[in-house]
């Protein structure tokens, strides 16, 4: 008796009721529009400001939902160093920071570009430079061999893992492979956020490479939802709204899974998921918006580099209460000049002290 859905004869000729899916589609389709027409409509500073902070938020939220923590910071300078901005920041990255930006840049700017198994290989690679997950070493860019015993999909944290499902031997991938890299690259005449959906589950099954298969199917789905918005800058990020579901998002692939090739309540949760994630884009645009009106208003306040720094640090979103320690650690200053800076800034109504009270003084931005 076969347990998953690619034991199934018939695999992986996948079905759906597209008549159950069509007012979810539709909503999501209209959402893109109006996204995209909002962020055309504003400057080019705007509009990299906006894409910056999206494909920050996606690298770092594909990464979280793995249980990786990257550096917000190095993300950011490294995404805007690949793109070629001006905000890039001389913040030095680490190797598997800069591979997942590479590799997410690669599926979202050259998004109509063949997906081949080289291709991949090269993803994979830049996602491990040491060829090593952690402390242990991996098979890198190459698919995986199972050396250590049946591949297992699994969530949670080490020694509370759950199983959601095993995927197919190792001496099937390349012929499984073969078969999804050459219908993702043909021209189908499904929509291509259904594809998306598609293709998510299929190459998540499949499951080919020893490690960081996760974030290479949220890049793939990037990649065809970037052709699907045909537009190759990004701003939505689907990556941070499974995050925020990881739950749903595991549960409902454990179902699909067990269940047989008719994926409709599949592709119903990944519609779900999209349209949530091009609604949260509100946030991302208000806090570029927010940005751009504190610079436009301060345009003729004299402000050092250092304070520049510091107050772009707050506009991104800041974590905690910032003081004048925090403040000279940013800023890579002594206290002395911290407190200068500070003071200056609330003598010219930038900045100002915090009501709440404690034993340190905390500094924020004067509305």
């Amino acid at each position: 008796m076969s347990n998953y859905i690619h034991e199934k004869d018939n695999w992986p000729n996948f079905t759906w009721k597209s008549d159950e899916l069509i007012g979810q589609l539709s909503e999501a389709r209209n959402l893109q529009g109006r996204l995209i027409g909002k962020m055309e409509s504003l400057g080019f500073d705007l509009r990299d400001e906006a894409l910056l902070e999206t494909l920050t938020l996606d690298v770092l939220k594909s990464a979280e939902i793995e249980g990786e923590l990257l550096n917000p910071e190095q993300v950011r300078s490294s995404i805007a160093k690949f793109l070629g901005l001006e905000f890039a920041g001389s913040v030095t990255s680490d190797r598997n920071i800069e591979g997942m930006v590479q590799m997410l840049i690669d599926a979202t700017q050259n998004c109509y570009q063949p997906l081949t198994a080289e291709r991949l290989f090269d993803w994979h690679a830049a996602l491990f430079p040491m060829g090593r997950s952690g402390i242990f070493k991996i098979t890198v860019a190459d698919w995986r061999k199972d050396t250590a015993g049946p591949m297992q999909v699994v969530s949670g944290a080490a020694g509370r893992e759950k199983v959601h499902f095993q995927a197919p031997d190792a001496n099937l991938i390349a012929t499984e492979m073969n078969r999804f890299l050459e219908w993702f690259n043909r021209e189908e005449k499904i929509d291509l956020v259904i594809k998306a959906a598609v293709a998510h589950l299929w190459f998540v099954t499949i499951h080919p490479f020893q490690d960081g298969n996760g974030r290479i199917t949220r890049a793939l789905t990037d990649m065809l939802l970037a052709q699907s918005d045909k537009s190759t800058q990004r701003f939505y990020s689907m990556s941070a709204q499974i995050r925020i579901e990881r739950k749903q998002y595991y549960e409902k692939l454990e179902s699909t899974q067990k269940g047989d090739l008719d994926i409709t309540e599949w592709i119903a949760w990944f519609l779900s998921c999209l349209i949530n994630a091009l609604k949260s884009t509100d946030s991302i645009l208000n806090r570029v918006l927010l940005k751009a009106d504190f610079w436009s208003m301060h345009s003729k306040t004299i402000i050092n580099e250092r304070q520049k720094k510091v107050l772009n640090k707050l506009l991104d979103g800041f974590e905690g209460k910032l003081t004048s320690m925090k403040w000279a650690k940013i800023a890579k200053c002594s206290k002395d000049t911290a407190v200068r800076d500070i003071n200056d800034l609330i003598h010219k109504n930038v900045l100002q002290k915090e009501n709440a009270g404690g034993r340190s003084t905390n500094y924020e931005l004067k509305a």
